[in-house]
């Protein structure tokens, strides 16, 4: 089975966080291809930002619709996720979506911590709009900007701890999902340090994405 993950901005460091979360937990025989949309803006904060991720990421779903068995966007907006679909009858997935589903499956009441308050609306349209509101408490901003989550140090990655121990405080919560793609080597750390489901959407969106699939 190939599934390709596509970065819709256009750092490659985080395309390349992306497939090594997406290559720890596919199953033998998955093959992980991931893909920088090198037209697109450099992180996507915002609906600006996904409006000028889209065409790049529809052209190489497009030019790889015939070599693999699914699709993930790797951006936690699920950014052109409708379009994708149309595109291809092979299964696509956002990494949003895909985290969502994971936490609201095992019957977590969950919250999101994401980067930047711009995105704190898009992220609870796409809840409501998969169904999904019962399960989320909120979906709270930690004030880190996409592009720090790639910086050496750890300032950006304690932020991002901090506003989940005060999800886990405040919100009545037995998950958290990650809100950012950029967030996608996090997980583990955070579920050890905090001793709850911390859900990464890359991991979940190849789980997803291998279940779509195996049964198609």
């Amino acid at each position: 089975m190939r599934l390709c993950f596509i970065n819709p901005n256009a750092t490659a460091s985080m395309t390349e966080k992306i497939a090594a979360a997406a290559r720890r937990a596919a199953s033998p025989g998955t093959r992980i291809v991931a893909l920088t949309n090198a037209d697109g803006p450099p992180s996507i904060q915002g609906e600006a930002d996904g409006e000028a991720a889209v065409p790049g990421l529809l052209a190489l779903i497009e030019a790889n619709a015939g070599a693999m068995d699914g699709f993930a966007i790797a951006c936690f907006d699920d950014t052109g996720l409708a379009p994708a679909r149309a595109l291809t009858a092979r299964p696509v997935v956002g990494i949003g979506e895909a985290g969502y589903r994971a936490a609201a499956e095992a019957g977590h009441r969950f919250s999101v911590v994401t980067t930047l308050a711009v995105s704190v609306p898009i992220l609870d349209a796409n809840i409501g709009a998969y169904g999904l509101a019962a399960m989320r408490a909120r979906v709270r901003a930690s004030q880190v900007p996409v592009l720090a989550l790639e910086e050496e140090g750890e300032a950006a990655r304690e932020k991002v701890g901090a506003e989940i121990e005060a999800a886990i405080a405040e919100d009545g919560i037995s998950a958290v999902v990650l809100g950012c793609a950029g967030m996608a080597d996090l997980a583990q750390t955070y579920t050890r340090r905090f001793g709850l489901p911390v859900i990464d959407g890359v991991a979940a969106a190849v789980a997803l994405l291998e279940r779509e699939a195996a049964a198609r």
